[in-house]
């Protein structure tokens, strides 16, 4: 299918997803969340993709969200509020989707662009990264999930801070705040990811999907109720068929055959 606001491509079981508006800095128009919702559940039925990749390219990753397209919008509390239930619905989605999403962050990730950063499992940053969550500045606040994932990635008081004063941070500080995983350069970043995709491949795939839904249930759940849902996710994984072949192929000193069943 041919899209306007995104490119999709797979290869080797990737599916790699790149936010198309270089001349408004990849801003998450409605448009382009519709095509990433259109891309995300194609992807999903797509049992050839295992791993996803989503970037901007080497220029922005999102500038967030489209204010041009916003402005001139005239709405009643009752309707903002359900229109944000939707706009939680589209990052929870993206947050929880089965399989593993990689994001390649290179030059800005602000406002709805950094919360988009927010739901990828795993961020790989260039050097030119810049984050931030600046809605205070307009009289807003980063409402697409900003004020409750910031936080419970790099804790409190620090989020506190970002989302009160609307400051950037560049990938150094990213880093050291463990928003990124990783920093390399702005040549590098898609073969980086590329090169984590390929690392995940290698595993199979249930383990990583029930780790995935281990930690983002376990991390809304006390100790207790978490630990519980391990275990609930250990015995299903138990009769797989990629469990029984793990177990075998150590024993006989081979090479795994993941099937992900």
């Amino acid at each position: 299918m041919a899209y306007e606001t995104i490119l999709y491509e797979k290869e080797q079981h990737i599916g790699m997803v790149t936010l198309n508006r270089p001349e408004r800095l990849n801003a998450l128009s409605f448009k382009l969340r519709e095509e990433l919702l259109d891309v995300f559940t194609e992807m999903e039925k797509d049992e050839d993709v295992i791993v996803v990749i989503l970037t901007g390219g080497p220029k922005a990753f999102s500038a967030g969200a489209d204010i041009k397209e916003r402005s001139g919008m005239v709405a009643t509390q009752p309707q903002i509020y359900f229109n944000q239930q939707k706009t939680h619905r589209f990052f929870s989605m993206i947050e929880n989707f089965e399989k593993p999403v990689i994001g390649a962050i290179s030059g800005v990730a602000v406002g709805g662009g950094c919360e988009l950063a927010l739901v990828c499992d795993i961020r790989i940053a260039s050097e030119t990264a810049k984050f931030g969550v600046p809605e205070v500045k307009i009289g807003v606040i980063p409402a697409a999930g900003g004020t409750q994932r910031l936080p419970r990635i790099i804790g409190v008081t620090k989020a506190k801070e970002l989302l009160f004063t609307g400051d950037f941070i560049d990938a150094q500080e990213a880093y050291r705040l463990n928003l990124v995983n990783k920093i390399v350069p702005v040549d590098s970043l898609i073969d980086e990811a590329r090169e984590m995709a390929r690392k995940l491949i290698a595993n199979p795939p249930l383990s990583i999907k029930f780790a995935k839904r281990a930690v983002n249930a376990g991390m809304q759940m006390d100790l207790a109720s978490g630990l519980d849902y391990e275990a609930h996710c250990a015995a299903l994984l138990s009769v797989s068929e990629d469990r029984i072949e793990g177990f075998k192929a150590f024993t006989e000193k081979r090479k795994p055959q993941f099937k992900g069943r």
